[in-house]
């Protein structure tokens, strides 16, 4: 399987999330399996089928989360030579070059991204667009709504 890019905040909530769900999720979906087969007929008790459909949804995202994490390449933007170019990890604001409007972006991996966090994909047609530039470039991107210039107004590695 390839690597894929994560940031270094990224790789760290995947970590505590496993953490999370091996220490404290697990084993509460363990006692109220136990709890539910106590109470007796399996076949009608409605708690002891959630519990399982519970269990079967940490174990999956346990396995998932270890995967991801075997399978992540960790980038310190901090430790990047980037010389002021539009890099994986870095924070870029830009201004539309039509309306002024100014926007700020961090360059992120794919299970990173949350646009309403400006938290965007590198595999966004914006990011995509971005990696490379540097500070006073300009940028067309092409975005559901057609073509958009947007100029970098500063990039940050933080």
């Amino acid at each position: 399987m390839n690597k894929f890019p994560i940031t270094v905040r990224g790789a760290e909530r995947l970590r505590e999330e496993l953490k999370r769900l091996k220490g404290v999720d697990r084993p509460a979906v363990i006692k109220a399996i136990a709890e539910a087969r106590a109470h007796g007929d399996l076949s009608e008790n409605a708690e002891y089928h959630a519990a399982r459909e519970q269990q079967g949804f940490i174990e999956g995202r346990i396995k998932d989360i270890e995967g991801k994490l075997g399978n992540a390449q960790v980038i310190d933007v901090t430790k990047l030579p980037a010389n002021g170019k539009v890099v994986f990890g870095s924070t870029v604001q830009l201004s539309n070059v039509e309306s002024g409007d100014e926007v700020t972006y961090q360059i992120v991996g794919e299970d990173e991204a949350d646009i309403k966090s400006g938290m965007l994909s590198v595999n966004s047609p914006v990011a995509r667009a971005l990696i490379g530039k540097a500070e006073g470039d300009e940028v067309t991107v092409q975005v559901p709504s057609g073509k958009k210039l947007f100029e970098i107004v500063s990039v940050r590695y933080v």
